[in-house]
């Protein structure tokens, strides 16, 4: 379906071409040049991480990032239930063993009292996971706080899976900065984007020099191409950095917008019922609220909701399906209190561009509203 209102599409300036056309004079095509090194520099600036690997896609950064924390076939790795299934794809990649944890009310993302509890399980039975993957969903930042605590006394690093969160932060740190790896996507839909793409960030050398490694064929420092263990094509083209570039330059106009965004659903939505929910953001924390989503009353109320908003040619979709009840994942372990099971049944995405405009805003809300008031 063409829609006329699309849910996330990109939001391209005019700055994007040069740095395009300047890769091209340059003949750099491929995964080093200008852009590259300009668009990995600005990124670790921007989440203050000392080191970043561009890769070809957000996915490849958490694959690279399970290696480098050395998950290896019949390791156990815990997940956020309350995602997108890439977050969790790549442990089945290495052979190992998911454990999701559902989540808690307000941030809808990881319940530290379930990770916890998941922990305790796992180790009563001799088994300590190798990572954590926390989720900073549609931008939400998680309780760090309580879940980097309950890390930190089991030693298990967590892997932040912030493909959503880029502009966020928690207690002023960036998201993407709040474990022992963070990642990013700049896939289309993305609050910046490169068309496709991806990064791992982290303030450890050792990370860093064996994601980059491992990202581009595990080439070995010779002077002929020599391979010593299996490597990935996971590298990213200097022609999309110039993009990334460009886009990260706005990145704070962008989440700016969002949040815009967000408040005008929220004051328009709430007003007109007050059982309508949504995302709550702590005093600690910053969503770029790279997604506007919402709760309605019931499963029923939802899907008119969303036929509404789709016979008006406006996309949306249903928040996410748990990972812990998708077949490809029907043998692993889960520490569940039913919240994301209600979130899908309640829940919608709204479009929430950047470059959504004012009247495209007020039609949305007045679809919604003949379906809810």
């Amino acid at each position: 379906m063409a829609f006329k209102i699309w849910l996330s599409p990109p939001h391209i300036g005019t700055d994007e071409v040069s740095y395009i056309e300047m890769a091209l004079k340059a003949n750099h095509l491929a995964y080093f040049g200008e852009n590259t090194i300009e668009f990995n520099s600005s990124l670790r600036a921007y989440s203050q991480t000392k080191y970043a690997v561009l890769t070809n896609s957000g996915t490849s950064a958490i694959h690279l990032a399970l290696k480098v924390l050395g998950v290896e076939s019949g390791d156990h790795v815990i997940c956020q239930s309350n995602s997108f299934v890439a977050s969790a794809n790549p442990i089945l990649y290495l052979n190992a063993i998911p454990v999701f944890i559902d989540s808690e009310k307000d941030t809808w993302n990881m319940s530290p009292d379930l990770l916890d509890e998941a922990l305790n399980t796992l180790k009563k039975k001799g088994i300590k996971p190798k990572a954590i993957i926390s989720v900073d969903l549609y931008g939400m930042p998680c309780e760090y706080d309580g879940i980097r605590k309950i890390a930190n006394n089991h030693e298990v690093p967590i892997l932040e899976d912030s493909a959503e969160a880029l502009g966020s932060s928690y207690k002023g740190i960036p998201c993407g900065n709040l474990g022992s790896i963070g990642v990013y996507s700049f896939n289309a839909n993305k609050i910046i984007t490169t068309s496709g793409g991806g990064a791992l960030v982290t303030n450890s050398k050792d990370y860093c020099v064996r994601a980059d490694y491992l990202a581009n064929q595990a080439k070995a420092d010779k002077a002929y191409l020599w391979h010593e263990e299996l490597g990935y094509n996971y590298k990213f083209s200097n022609v999309l950095a110039g993009i990334g570039v460009a886009q990260l330059n706005r990145l704070d106009e962008y989440t700016r917008r969002r949040r815009h965004i967000f408040n005008v659903y929220q004051k328009k939505l709430c007003d007109l019922n007050p059982e309508v929910s949504f995302q709550k953001e702590s005093s600690d924390s910053y969503s770029n609220r790279w997604l506007s989503c919402f709760t309605f009353t019931s499963f029923e109320q939802k899907e008119s909701v969303k036929q509404a908003l789709l016979n008006a040619n406006i996309e949306c979709r249903s928040l996410w399906f748990p990972l812990h009840k998708q077949p490809v994942f029907r043998q692993a372990l889960s520490f569940n209190n039913g919240v994301s099971e209600d979130l899908f049944e309640k829940g919608l995405c709204l479009p929430s561009g950047s470059n959504l405009q004012a009247n495209q805003l007020e039609e949305i809300i007045s679809v919604i509203s003949e379906q809810i008031k």
